[in-house]
């Protein structure tokens, strides 16, 4: 039997979709889904996001460390530490048995005990890095590391090579035409002739921006205008219950999970989003106009970096979570609205900034190595 391909991580969707997309590209060069196998967290999105995606999946005991000195959080941190523990036996164990032909790293700390296991065993393995700070995960495993894939070359991996990040298939090409973003917003069942605002903060959603938008729905109530509101899961069922009464004079939609990233994207004039590396990376290849909303206290703030970088190319505008409110949000909004020929240029902007093929460039580099 040919040794696997082992991709892992995960714990946020961002992960777990760059796992996705590099296998998809890996089967696309000829690997067969029977080689390739996905390792994650059982406390992670994998078990949902990769249960339909034909690849094995196996799922690791284990959380991810809390910054926190509180006893609670020590206790949990103990707790995480004995799963990591039990992760890297199980990995070695594995390992020993069926030595991989390459482990494949997209970060997250279900990437640790394979990444771990891949380096006490000689095993080759590839860190797929989308931010520019690697993370703790990925800062760790640097010592191990045969190559790395990375969006800028300043990035402190070893053995670098800039790919830029991947994504997911269906948004590779996707077509913005005035005629495309009508059928998306009719399969989205809504008015396509309507201004399209799309929000959406990730699986779990954004409470503060979730609370924005809520607020901009009733200042806009008299708006002839789409707001298509993802609000994650977390925060769906307390937005359901207190929809602005009046709605808006167009529509606002409120959803929890946007399961056609692509629909989503094709729709929009103007997207509201956080800025994880993953998203940026989509709003670039997708060609966008975004306003980006980084998370507070995110490691190294990184995502204060990843939106800064579109804001420099004039391909975004930032906008501080502190900052946030329904009525910072409709003036910003409606600066943009107002103005097509800015949206085209931002549009433009971020495209130029994209890497289309990230996906394929990455399954070539883990190849040369497995």
């Amino acid at each position: 039997m040919t040794s696997p391909i082992v991709i892992a991580g995960g714990g946020t969707g961002g992960h777990v979709f760059v796992a996705e997309a590099v296998a998809r590209a890996l089967i696309e060069q000829g690997e067969r889904p029977e080689s390739l196998e996905f390792v994650g967290s059982k406390r992670g999105q994998e078990r949902t996001l990769l249960a339909n995606s034909g690849i094995a999946l196996t799922l690791l005991p284990g959380r991810g460390l809390r910054r926190s000195f509180r006893p609670k959080a020590i206790v949990q941190n103990v707790g995480a530490l004995l799963g990591l523990a039990l992760g890297i036996i199980e990995m070695l164990l594995r390992f020993a048995k069926n030595r991989p032909r390459v482990v494949v790293s997209v970060g997250g700390y279900g990437a640790l005990a394979p990444g771990i296991a891949a380096g006490l065993w000689r095993r080759p393995l590839v860190l797929v890095n989308i931010d520019a700070s690697p993370g703790s995960t990925h800062r760790f495993l640097n010592r191990f590391t045969t190559a790395s894939c990375v969006i800028t070359p300043s990035t402190p991996l070893r053995n670098p090579t800039v790919t830029g990040a991947p994504v997911r298939p269906e948004l590779q090409s996707l077509s913005r035409s005035l005629e495309d973003r009508r059928a998306a917003r009719l399969r989205l069942g809504c008015d396509p002739d309507l201004p399209f605002v799309a929000v959406t903060t990730g699986s779990l959603g954004a409470h503060s921006v979730n609370e924005a938008v809520r607020a901009l729905g009733a200042l806009w109530s008299s708006q002839a205008i789409t707001i298509y509101h993802v609000t994650g899961r977390r925060d769906f069922a307390e937005m359901s219950s207190d929809v602005p009464e009046n709605g808006l004079a167009g529509a606002y939609r409120l959803v929890a999970f946007q399961e056609n990233m692509a629909d989503l994207y094709q729709a929009s004039d103007v997207l509201i989003c956080r800025a994880g590396a993953l998203t940026v990376a989509e709003i670039t290849v997708s060609g966008l106009c975004a306003v980006l909303i980084p998370l507070p206290g995110a490691p190294g703030d990184h995502q204060t970096k990843n939106a800064q970088a579109l804001v420099d190319h004039q391909a975004g505008i930032m906008l501080r979570d502190g900052d946030l409110n329904g009525a910072t949000l409709s003036a910003t909004l409606e600066r943009l609205l107002n103005d097509k020929d800015r949206r085209a240029t931002m549009e433009q902007a971020a495209r130029q900034l994209g890497h289309p093929d990230a996906a394929n460039e990455v399954a070539s580099v883990v190849l040369s190595h497995g």
